[in-house]
């Protein structure tokens, strides 16, 4: 929030950020535009030329397959394979096949006859050995000329020559990024594998002519990809094309290298492809267009899957270059725009700076004036200005316009002095007023309640009491009747005399609640720290039964003029409420400080706190009124009652807090003199 604040409150600024605005919200913007959909377009040139690459490649995987399929075609039609088949010489035929491998650059040639067995080779392949299984003889023998691919096992490649199965040998490297494989060996073999039917001069099918050219370690065939797509000077400096044959996930034909020494050119023959790669190419069937992580280093990639025969997908054809010089090129792009951006930002604020200097420095002066004239300096002014366009003329009349200000605040001053006198005087009236008024409707309402419960009371004492004295009478003659007779029931006449003494007590409270005067005693000056312990003596039994800790703190020495024994009456009654609302045990603490309000002391503070459970938010509104109680047939409701009427007739109050599980707190509030209303009631 800061810079705002500077722009709201700087002329300079604001015309500094209006001119700025345009380069600093629409450059960067346009160069977030640029970074997004320039390295997006980027990188889509990216793969575009990589799927380009792949096509070429492609292209040339199937020219070759089909190359190779043609030859082999051609020469099974050839009069030259007719006339060394007519002779009947085997050795000639096999000389024939050999020469002619060498020239179509095949790396085998069998002839088969109709049943599919092999008469003559221009491998080791041996004499009787039967391919009609392979579905290249089969559509041959049927008249058809196949051409596909095929993976061959390493034990035939080991029959028709052990060269080829040495070729076909790759030990599996450990490969980062590769799925988790425990192969150490790639033996088979991925072979263009072709045959067509050989017939005689009156068209009779005499057997076909089986070829097949192992792309295992075919260096020339993946160099000759790299030099069609990737030509010298195709690529950046220090960019690097390259091309791989997969057997399944393994390369089998790469000129890839190893980078980890610097020069190394051994081949990454035997690596394998990364496990995303393969999930997606091999397992799905998909074409990979993207950048891919190829053995130790990050390059554009296109990966193709290659199927055999029957459909099955059994490798892969990869084309793709380094990654890392396109990236330096499209980072340096980057970098160029950003440094003509900065240039750019600074010079326009030089030059903005000038240009806005005639108009912010006369605002400035206008500012500076205010700045004195808040700070007392009433005389302060802007004064005469070289320039005379509006801005000056603004500042003329803004002179002007202080002059008259300062004229009328004076005059308004000298009212307002008066008014404020008047307003706090009659305010200060208002306040006595209403606490006058707050006071008085509080005792008319306790006097309600006192004439109700004085009228109540008188009726209770002549109803109650007299049956009570009539049942105490009769229980003493039974016990003079009964003599000796009235252990037999002692207990239960205990219990009666108990429940007749609880009834006169019930009595008494409702006396002292509604006639407090007629119960009081003569006041004296009592110690907090006396009171507490007298008090602790009574309810000793009642904390021992509990297993309650008491824990005082007295932090005053002053003495509160009270009767006696109603203030042990009222810290009775607060200690037993305490005690009962521990039932688990738990602290109970007493604490005596100076009651002071608006830096005077007016007496003395006594507070007992308790663990317990505390007391719900709403009952502690009516937590003082006659007869509530939370407490069912145990509790008369009158205890809080009576402390707060005896508490407030010495000109005290009791108050509450507390928060449910959190315990409670009740402070006594008493004054150290005596209170005016009990000396005069004396």
């Amino acid at each position: 929030m800061k810079p705002f604040r500077l722009f709201r409150s700087s002329v300079r600024n604001k015309l500094l950020a209006m001119v700025l605005a345009p380069l600093a919200v629409v450059l960067p913007a346009l160069m977030f535009i640029l970074s997004v959909w320039g390295g997006s377009a980027y990188d889509r040139l990216l793969i575009d030329k990589i799927r380009s690459d792949l096509a070429v490649a492609n292209g040339y995987f199937e020219h070759v397959r089909e190359g190779v399929g043609r030859d082999v075609s051609m020469l099974a039609a050839s009069t030259r394979l007719a006339h060394a088949l007519a002779g009947g010489q085997r050795e000639e035929v096999v000389d024939f096949l050999q020469s002619s491998g060498q020239a179509l650059r095949v790396d085998f040639l069998h002839f088969v006859d109709r049943r599919g067995v092999v008469q003559a080779t221009s491998s080791r392949l041996p004499t009787g050995a039967s391919l009609a299984d392979a579905q290249t003889v089969r559509s041959a023998l049927q008249g058809r000329a196949v051409t596909m691919l095929d993976v061959f096992a390493p034990a035939m490649l080991q029959a028709i020559d052990p060269e080829l199965a040495a070729r076909s040998r790759v030990p599996i490297v450990e490969t980062r990024n590769a799925a988790p494989s425990d192969r150490t060996l790639e033996g088979r073999g991925l072979v263009i594998h072709t045959a067509a039917p050989v017939h005689d001069a009156r068209g009779e099918l005499l057997g076909a002519l089986v070829g097949g050219l192992l792309l295992n370690r075919n260096l020339q065939f993946v160099d000759h990809i790299n030099e069609i797509i990737y030509p010298e000077g195709s690529l950046p400096p220090g960019g690097q094309g390259t091309a791989t044959l997969f057997l399944d996930d393994v390369r089998i034909a790469t000129n890839v290298r190893l980078f980890e020494d610097e020069g190394a050119q051994e081949r990454a023959s035997g690596t394998r492809v990364s496990a995303a790669v393969r999930e997606a190419v091999l397992e799905r069937g998909e074409i990979w267009l993207h950048r891919a992580f190829v053995v130790n280093d990050w390059y554009i990639s296109g990966y193709q899957p290659i199927e055999d025969g029957q459909g099955r997908r059994v490798g892969m054809l990869y084309v793709g270059y380094l990654e890392a010089p396109f990236l330096a090129t499209k980072r340096l792009t980057f970098a160029g725009v950003l440094f003509l951006f900065a240039v750019t930002i600074v010079l326009a604020t030089v030059f903005s700076l000038k240009g806005a200097r005639s108009i912010f420095r006369p605002l400035e002066r206008m500012n500076e004036t205010m700045h004195a004239i808040e700070a007392g300096h009433a005389d302060a002014r802007v004064g005469r200005l070289a320039s005379r366009d509006e801005i000056g003329l603004l500042a003329a009349h803004f002179d002007q316009l202080l002059d008259r200000l300062q004229q009328q605040n004076d005059f308004l001053q000298r009212w307002a002095a008066e008014l404020d006198a008047k307003v706090a005087e009659r305010t200060h009236e208002l306040e006595e007023s209403n606490q006058h008024l707050r006071e008085t409707q509080r005792r008319l309402v306790m006097s309600a309640k006192l004439a109700a419960i004085g009228e109540l009371t008188a009726g209770v004492a002549h109803e109650i009491n007299n049956p009570v004295a009539v049942i105490q009478g009769n229980l003493d003659v039974i016990r003079e009747v009964l003599g000796e007779g009235a252990a037999s029931v002692k207990e239960e006449l205990r219990l009666m005399d108990n429940q007749v003494e609880r009834i006169r007590l019930i009595v008494a409270k409702l006396l002292q609640f509604a006639r407090p005067s007629e119960f009081a005693g003569y006041t004296e000056s009592v110690s907090p720290r006396a009171a507490f312990a007298d008090t602790l003596v009574l309810v000793g039994h009642l904390l021992k039964r509990g297993h309650i800790a008491v824990e005082q703190r007295i932090e005053t020495e002053r003495r509160v003029v009270i009767t006696g024994n109603e203030l042990q009456q009222v810290l009775v009654n607060l200690l037993v409420n305490a005690i009962q609302a521990m039932q688990e045990g738990g602290m109970l603490t007493l604490v005596a400080r100076d009651w002071c309000e608006d830096g005077a002391v007016l007496g003395v503070a006594l507070s007992v706190e308790d663990s317990g459970v505390g007391i719900p938010p709403e009952n502690l509104e009516r937590i003082f009124d006659p007869f509530f109680t939370t407490k069912g047939a145990a509790g008369t409701g009158l205890g809080l009652a009576v402390s707060f009427g005896v508490v407030e007739r010495y000109g005290g109050r009791i108050t509450v807090a507390s928060r449910p599980g959190g315990g409670a707190c009740f402070t006594v509030w008493l004054r150290e003199g005596e209170n005016p209303r009990t000396a005069t009631a004396a």
